[in-house]
Parts: C-alpha cells; structure tokens; sequence
C-alpha cells in the first residue's frame, strides 16, 4: 500500500490553555502491588516513595495512588473504614507525607482516590446506623428499606450488583434491606443527605491542605439514585453492550450528581496551584460522558468507550473523531487510557483469538500473546501522540499480561467468589509488578513474600531487563513520553489523514512542528512518506514500510 497526500480534516483545534492536566501524562500506582517496603508481601507507601524515580525517569507528570486508607480489604481498599487516614498495611500519614513531599520535589503531581458512592460496613457511620433505629438520622446516612412481613424475601427492587447476584442485603437485625451496588461489605451511601456531602467536602479539604494535586473519582456515575428506587426496566447485559444510555438505568448517571461534582469543584478551585478531578465514569453516550467535564465540573473523564472499542481501524477512528466532538464542545480535553485496575490488561485484551460475551473468552489458550503485546505497543503508541491527557496504569510500560491462570484459592476480587468464578474478576492485573529478575518476588521485596503469586514470564519481563534494551517496551514508553513532551503533542492540533480504511493516520501540528502519526491495523505493510523522518514507533526497524499491527511517528521535513 502506498500513501497518498491528503488535504485531512481538523477535528480538534490547538489548545490555547496552559492548565498542567490538559496535557498531562498520569501513572496509575495500584499500591498493593507496586512495590513492598517492608516486605510483609504486601506493597506499600514506602515502597511507592522507593520507585518515585523510576517514574520521573519514565516521564510522567503525576501519579494517581489508588486506596490507602483503613480497610477490611474486602474490595482491594474501596471498601473505605476512615477516609482521612492510612492503612496501617500501607503505612502512616506521615509515611503519606513523605510520599507527596519527595513526588513534588522530582516535579511530580500526586492524585489520591475517592471513594464516594459507598464506605464499607465496618466504617463508623454504618455500624452507628446499625446500631440506630430504622428512621433515625444515623440511618439516613445510607439506603435503607423495610422488610414487608407479607414478603420478608421480596427485595426493595431488581437491581443487581456490579459484583453480580442483587444489590439488596438485610441488616443483622432482618427489619431492613440495605442498597450496596458492589460487594455486601460495601454499603451505599445516601447522598440525598446535606450531612453525607458536608463529610465529604471536609475529605477533600483535609488532603488538599496535605499538598495532594487532585483527586480520581470512583464510580462517579452512580451517586444519586432515581427518586423512588425504581425497578430497572433493562438488563444489565443490555446496559454493557451500549443498547440503551446509562442514564436509563435508575442507578447510574442520574442528572442531579452533577450538582454535588459543582460544589466540589468549588472546594477544589479555592486552592492554589491547578488542584483538579478525574471521574471514573463508566457511561454512554459520548453525549452523556462530556457532561461531567463541563466548566464548573471535573476536570477530566476517563474515556472508557474508546478503551472498550476492539482493534478495528473503522472503530478506533470513529472514537477518535467522537470524543474530540463531544470534549471540544465544552473546552474539556479528551483523557486516554488503556488498562486500569479493574479490566484486563490491553497486552491480553488485544491477543484474544476468538472474542465472546462471557468471561470464558479468558482463557491462555484463546489468547495470542505475541500479537496483543505488539498491538499493545502499537495502540499506546497512538494514545501518547493524541492530544489530551493519557494515563498509564503500573507496569503496562512493561508490557505485562493479564495473569489468567490464578488458581481460585488464591484469588480476592469480590467478583469472582459472587458469581462463582463465571466472571474471572481482576486479580490478573493486580498482580505484584516486577522489578529485578534474580530476586525475591521479583524484585517487589526483598523477601518473597507476594500477595498474589507472579508467574514466570514475569522474570524476562522484569524492569531491569528492560533497561537499556532499546527494542524493549520500558525504552519505547520512555521515547514516547520524551518525544511527546519535547514535539507538544498533548496540546497540538490534530488533522485526520485518509491513508485507507486499515490504517489511522493523522498530524498533530503546533506553532514548533509537525508530527505525523500512522497505525497500520491492515495486513499489508504501509508505504511511508519520503518527506518525513521516523522519529519514534513501536517495532524497531522502521524505516521507509510501516509493518501491520505497529504505529510510526514521523518528523515532516
């Protein structure tokens, strides 16, 4: 195939901004698996301060720490005992302190999680509602029903849990039901009570005057329920596959959240130094997303319907195209991501053999590891050129996989044991990450101890194989982030180019330069423009073909 000068289309406009988040390159820090200070098996906050020039080297902005704080673990730390406080697993306060402390000092911006929508039921507010009489202002403070004596096994309504089975449990006592969207250990709150929202504005307050730059949202869509608790007229499946908009779904994406994200930012905008948010808001529409990342709301919105669009070059242009339309309506950048916590790895995701709508699909022998790694490297290759924000979720720089053979006595994703191991859950990408090959654990401690068990592959795969080794995925992270910084890329102005429906292909141009970015999801190799140098790609070799299932950035001459 060869390619053709095309005029292309702009479909987003230069930003004129200087906000720091616009542009900003974010490293997700799992903390349970990152790195173990005191080697108890379980990763740490010392353990994070340890590796924080490991990040500065990789060249991101900032790091977005996941829970900390005091728990049960009975959801990986989203089921929050204190919001105001450390884990003694993690560490202390002052331990918080001396992270956020040495990250500044290396340039580096630190978002913590919040954890709104639920606490969990061994938090103060809800043992004081237990022990409180149903109608009583401490029971307020969560979703309670009363059991009907006619029906004592009828639940309030069909909602069912993100962790499967319903979203109804009875309290001890069998006199009430109480909403939990998640896990039963997992409450949710009542936002409808002004008692619950003045906690949390003094939440962020207290980590704010710490000295952390922001905060990342957790399940920001599902704050305020629909007035009466109706039943939920879809199904869940219905919902996943994108055939009805999330706000139909009584329990999620309610318009009148919006109202409590305002008042937050008002928190967040009466401190110095560009403080911003993050929502984790599984929604659709577009139309819906761009909604909480209108001027007085959050900063920034994971865009998870691009994360979600298979390796289709048709598919992938169209979100491209979307989110800019939808985001550029409200000034609000566009923030890329291709794996998180809480889905499986893009490395494995993008090697499935055979795709399916169940989690049987994820299975070792359904995926092709060679192909999902190098279309791997070839879709972050394409994310860090857009312009926006992009985060990185811990050893994806790496190139590690989803562990997709963790035997079921191990495994502690609530998901897994609440369907009986028909959703495999997502203990395969919270696995420890590895730092050195010939050590204990892989390098995450010095004394073998791992929480979750590492595989082999993770040897090779280990950080300190990959240094210096320019063909590796740590180098080709490190040369992307580099090169994105020094050529603009996240505040440029992008023009779609028309190289054939396999293939993506645009520029990103600001007042200094132009860079072209080609991804060739074709089976044929892709001829490139004599007029151009290879400054960046995500298969070594490049030089005048574009090789199938790899991405190029290109100098124009």
């Amino acid at each position: 195939m060869t390619t053709q000068k095309t005029t292309g289309i702009v479909v987003h406009p230069a930003s004129t901004a200087s906000d720091w988040w616009r542009s900003a390159v974010i490293y997700q820090v799992y903390p349970r698996s990152f790195a173990d200070g005191n080697g108890d098996g379980m990763g740490d906050l010392q353990g994070i301060a340890s590796k924080l020039p490991y990040l500065r080297d990789l060249g991101v902005d900032a790091l977005w720490v996941s829970p900390f704080y005091p728990s049960p673990q009975a959801d990986g730390g989203y089921d929050v005992a204190d919001y105001r406080d450390i884990d003694p697993i993690f560490g202390t306060l002052a331990d918080a302190d001396i992270l956020i402390g040495r990250a500044h000092e290396l340039g580096l911006r630190v978002f913590v999680d919040l954890v709104p929508n639920h606490t969990s039921d061994e938090h103060p507010w809800f043992r004081r509602a237990l022990a409180s009489a149903p109608g009583s202002p401490e029971r307020d403070w969560y979703i309670f029903r009363d059991v009907d004596p006619g029906s004592p096994e009828q639940r309030p309504n069909n909602w069912e849990s993100d962790f499967g089975g319903p979203a109804w449990s009875k309290t001890p006592d069998g006199k009430q039901w109480y909403l939990h969207m998640f896990d039963t250990k997992q409450p949710d709150l009542n936002w409808e009570n002004p008692a619950v929202r003045e906690e949390f504005r003094g939440t962020l307050r207290f980590w704010l005057d710490r000295g952390v730059d922001g905060f990342r949202v957790d399940v920001a869509h599902a704050l305020i329920k629909a007035p009466g608790l109706p039943d939920f007229a879809h199904s869940r499946e219905e919902l996943l596959a994108g055939e009805i908009s999330t706000n139909e779904c009584p329990y999620y994406d309610q318009d009148r959240l919006h109202e409590i994200v305002r008042d937050w930012r008002t928190v967040l905008d009466s401190y110095d130094g560009a403080r911003a948010m993050v929502a984790e808001a599984w929604v659709q529409p577009y139309e819906r997303l761009v909604k909480y990342v209108r001027p007085d709301e959050y900063h920034q919105a994971f865009n998870f319907e691009f994360l979600e669009t298979p390796w289709d070059a048709k598919a992938l242009r169209n979100g491209i195209v979307s989110s800019y339309r939808s985001n550029d309506s409200v000034g609000a950048p566009t923030t890329w991501v291709l794996s998180n916590h809480d889905v499986i790895r893009h490395a494995t995701r993008l090697g499935l053999k055979e795709s399916g709508a169940d989690d049987s699909i994820w299975r070792t022998d359904n995926i092709d590891a060679e192909a999902g790694l190098r279309r791997a490297r070839a879709a972050t290759a394409m994310v860090l050129a857009l312009p926006g924000s992009a985060y990185i979720y811990q050893g994806e720089e790496l190139g590690l996989p989803e562990v997709l053979d963790l035997p079921a006595s191990v495994r502690q994703d609530p998901t897994f044991h609440r369907t009986a191991g028909k959703r495999i859950g997502r203990d395969g990408c919270r696995v420890p990450i590895p730092w050195k090959k010939d050590a204990p654990a892989y390098g995450f401690n010095t004394t073998g101890e791992s929480w979750l068990p590492q595989p082999e592959i993770f040897g090779e795969l280990a950080a300190d194989q990959q240094h210096g080794d320019p063909d590796s995925t740590l180098e080709m992270y490190r040369r992307l982030l580099k090169t994105r910084r020094e050529r603009g890329l996240g505040n440029g102005e992008l023009t779609l180019r028309d190289l054939g429906e396999n293939v993506i292909a645009f520029d990103v141009a600001n007042s200094q330069n132009v860079t072209t970015v080609i991804a060739n999801l074709g089976q044929e190799p892709v001829e490139l423009p004599q007029d151009a140098t290879v400054i960046a790609s995500s298969v070594p070799g490049v030089t005048s073909q574009l090789p199938t299932d790899a991405t190029v950035w290109l100098a124009r001459n």
